[in-house]
């Protein structure tokens, strides 16, 4: 055979080989894929979702958003989650929010033992979070406590006077869409808005009282708005231990008849732009390779922050300051 030829055949032999690995290439990229999602949605192998300790965290300004919420009822739905740890660190939220998500957790708690870990601050709408565990287990120097309400506005209507700008309203009662920051709160209206603070004050001592099993002069001890150290909330009874997730998880193998060493795995909420986009594929893909810190860094950067809302009472700790 002509050099040529040898020459010829040889590269139709390279091009086959490269031909052949690139669609192997290709196929173990769609089986990992197809795999990731799999797990990702709870349908996978047993080897990928097997029995494990879900890690639910609750961290920032609570809404109540349905992504969160969604979240929860999949924890609670699936047969892989033996056990759960809350891991808070939250000033509050809205007192809607609040109500919302402890409803939630209580359903969930009713299901699989939970135990919430206070990492940095469990205050307010924080705690009433907290409280929807079994038990709370906080750290000696977080932030524990804040019961109480506030509903706050801006009033802008000296700055309105001061540049010449009247807004005008036409109300089917005095009272209606008041009070607004546009013109001076009433008397009237400040003692409708105080009745309703009041009575989410009043629901939120209720759960406090019955929840942490409190007489109701311990409660008034600790119901006055101030934030308490873990060690000092240990001693008021508005927590149950002093530690972290490996105290929470000893709880509740030795109450709970948990099984030893089970695996602790992140569940979190999904993107809104996509249900399984890139980063979600990303992140179960690491899970499924075992590498839980990469997914759970992963994780971190998808996360999506949930815009203040501020027009409802809250249940917050240390709100902007007042001008």
């Amino acid at each position: 055979m002509p050099p040529d030829a040898d020459l010829l055949a040889d590269r139709r032999s390279l091009r086959r080989k490269l031909t052949r690995w690139r669609v192997l290439a290709v196929v173990g990229v769609i089986t990992a894929a197809v795999i990731g999602g799999l797990a990702w949605k709870g349908e996978g192998p047993t080897s990928l979702r097997g029995a494990h300790v879900a890690r639910l965290t609750v961290s920032g300004f609570i809404s109540g958003d349905r992504r969160t919420l969604d979240l929860i009822k999949s924890v609670e739905d699936s047969n892989a989650v033996s056990a759960v740890v809350l891991r808070v660190d939250s000033p509050g939220g809205t007192t809607a929010g609040a109500e919302a998500l402890h409803t939630a957790l209580r359903r969930l708690a009713a299901k699989k033992p939970m135990v919430a870990v206070v990492d940095g601050v469990a205050a307010s709408g924080g705690y009433i979070a907290a409280m929807g565990a079994d038990r709370i287990v906080a750290r000696q120097t977080s932030l524990v406590g804040s019961i109480g309400v506030l509903f706050q506005f801006p009033n802008v209507s000296n700055l309105l006077d001061t540049v010449g700008v009247k807004v005008e309203a036409i109300k089917s009662s005095p009272l209606k869409a008041a009070p607004n920051g546009f013109e001076p709160t009433s008397p009237e209206a400040r003692a409708a808005i105080q009745r309703v603070v009041d009575d989410n004050y009043a629901w939120f001592r209720d759960m406090v009282r019955e929840r942490r099993h409190l007489a109701e002069g311990e409660v008034a001890s600790v119901s006055d708005g101030r934030v308490h150290s873990g060690r000092q909330a240990l001693g008021l009874k508005l927590v149950d231990q002093i530690g972290g997730e490996p105290e929470a998880i000893a709880w509740m193998e030795q109450e709970k008849n948990l099984a030893k060493d089970l695996r602790v795995r992140d569940w979190r909420r999904r993107s809104e732009s996509s249900a399984f986009g890139l980063w979600s594929l990303a992140e179960a893909m690491a899970r499924g390779a075992g590498l839980d810190a990469l997914a759970a860094t992963i994780a971190r950067a998808a996360d999506q922050p949930v815009g203040l809302r501020l027009d409802a009472p809250l249940a917050l700790w240390q709100p902007a300051a007042e001008k």
